[in-house]
């Protein structure tokens, strides 16, 4: 697949110079980890039709007061998914990803929203659909996603973007909870990023029409290429987010940049979109980090 080849190149470039620029700067490191928890938990809960927006999961993450009533349950889906998301990002480099890792991640998400069904797989009786999807028996579960953490630690000679979005994928068609399926399959991505020496991703709800085709593309045919290419660019906008901060560019909005610049804003947003140039998405704004002695003409993409 050379689409995905060329991805990776550019990603192992990236993960070379993010550990270069990391050096030294553990609290720069763990101050961008800390600021991203809002925006994980709010794309990830907005995908699952959560009607927060950023600004309220915010708040509720702050204890600040909201202004209009929130239901208990989202509010649970926002403080439990924050305290997964920072959980893993300590726990991912010190044990291996298992059942029961995954199992305890579920209890801490679904705590005080389901008692009933949370830190447990579906059983008897408790199938479930997505769309016109039905997941698989309950008994088949466990065999099924034994198979599918084999199948990923099996083939580290494959690249890590083909892996996670196997991986995935092959969790989601599986749908081993009740509830929560999304979510946690999403943070297991993020375990097994971690582990590896990888960033985190941040899939954004404004991709969830694309995320969701991946889904039916992998259903229909078995393939992976959506999803791929979602996870390259998420995994490609984390970098350079990271990058902007650790190597002190000055970071300006695109339509900051382009004003400067003189250039086509609807032109440099479609390249971001695309990731062709070394622009993130932070808290839905188009962001670019340009180096400080530089001048703005020779960071121009």
């Amino acid at each position: 697949m050379p689409k995905t080849l060329h991805i990776i190149n550019i990603i192992s470039h990236l993960r070379e110079r993010y550990y270069a620029a990391a050096v030294g700067k553990q609290a720069l490191l763990k101050l961008l980890s800390e600021a991203e928890v809002a925006e994980q938990v709010y794309n990830s809960n907005a995908i699952e039709n959560s009607t927060l927006t950023l600004e309220e999961t915010e708040k509720i993450l702050l204890q600040i007061d909201l202004d209009r009533y929130i239901t208990e349950r989202e509010i649970f889906e926002a403080k439990n998914l924050a305290r997964v998301v920072s959980y893993i990002d300590k726990r991912a480099k010190e044990q291996e990803l298992t059942l029961e890792v995954i199992l305890s991640l579920h209890k801490m998400l679904i705590s005080n929203i389901r008692d009933d069904i949370a830190g447990r797989f579906r059983k008897e009786n408790e199938f479930v659909r997505v769309g016109s999807h039905i997941a698989p028996n309950p008994k088949e579960i466990v065999n099924r996603l034994e198979k599918i953490l084999s199948e990923y630690n099996a083939s580290s000679h494959e690249n890590i973007i083909r892996r996670i979005a196997k991986l995935h994928l092959a969790f989601e068609y599986t749908h081993p909870f009740c509830d929560g399926n999304g979510r946690i399959g999403r943070v297991i991505n993020n375990y097994l990023l971690i582990r590896e020496g990888f960033v985190p991703i941040n899939i954004k709800f404004i991709d969830r029409k694309k995320y969701y085709e991946a889904f039916i593309e992998f259903d229909a045919k078995g393939a992976t290429a959506i999803m791929e290419e979602i996870v390259g660019k998420a995994l490609t906008n984390s970098y350079y987010k990271r990058l902007a901060y650790l190597e002190g560019a000055q970071i300006l909005t695109l339509a900051e940049y382009a004003k400067m610049n003189k250039i086509s804003h609807s032109n440099l947003i479609n390249k971001a979109s695309r990731q062709t140039i070394e622009a993130f998405l932070e808290k839905g704004v188009w962001k670019i980090g340009v180096a400080q002695k530089d001048s703005m003409n020779k960071s121009e993409p």
